[in-house]
């Protein structure tokens, strides 16, 4: 039996991105119990280098760009990755944006073909883009875009709680697949890896509602 070099078999076993995506959606679409038209949307940042470094990063020339890290108010150059997060913790659709591309606009991408409630945080708050949603049966909730701003007995504070479940997962791409550390020089590789990151997490979710444990426990599976 002839021996393959690790650095060819890795190239190879890279150009089935086309597979881990049909595998992706078939665990997704046909094994998977979860609910469609309840959703989660929102984005974390993706860098491809420190921030010191973007002047003079060559990466991703043509694609990445600056954008605002909500989380830690900094500015920060690479991408954002959108995420459509189905109840109670199924990824069913994403989408990787330059990092100046608003969430606004992706929302489309991301709800292409669906229906139902659609819960988003703050940067959500579109109310010209909730009625445009609305007529294709999409309904989107969001907080005010202002706490200060909110009237009393409102409903952000409920929607900021539930749609907490996304930026759990958020965190788990980041901790247990380093989501945020980006070797790849090029969108092809980079959205190959995500893509297996992705594929990983959907198996644990089904693995977890199989034994009847909370869906997005990846202590007992992910060492």
């Amino acid at each position: 039996m002839a021996q393959v070099a690790r650095t060819t078999f890795v190239r190879q076993a890279a150009n089935l991105w086309a597979v881990k995506e049909r595998l992706w959606c078939l665990i997704r679409d046909s094994r998977l119990l979860y609910d469609p038209t309840v959703a989660i949307v929102d984005s974390m940042p993706i860098p491809v280098c420190q921030f010191a470094r973007a002047y003079r990063c060559h990466r991703f020339d043509d694609t990445a760009s600056f954008g605002k890290d909500h989380t830690c108010r900094q500015t920060f150059y690479g991408f954002r990755l959108h995420m459509r997060l189905c109840w109670p913790g199924v990824i069913t659709q994403m989408y990787l944006a330059p990092a100046n591309v608003h969430e606004g606009e992706i929302v489309w991408d991301l709800t292409a073909g669906t229906s139902g409630l659609l819960l988003g945080d703050r940067n959500y708050w579109l109310p010209t883009r909730h009625s445009a949603l609305r007529k294709v049966g999409v309904v989107l909730q969001a907080p005010f875009r202002k706490a200060s701003g909110q009237p009393a007995h409102s409903w952000s504070p409920v929607l900021g709680r539930v749609r907490y479940r996304i930026d759990t997962v958020f965190g788990q791409l980041t901790d247990r697949c380093g989501a945020k550390r980006v070797w790849a020089r090029d969108v092809w590789h980079l959205r190959n890896r995500l893509l297996r990151m992705v594929l990983m997490h959907t198996l644990c979710v089904l693995f977890n509602l199989q034994d009847e444990a909370p869906p997005l426990q990846l202590d007992r599976l992910v060492a």
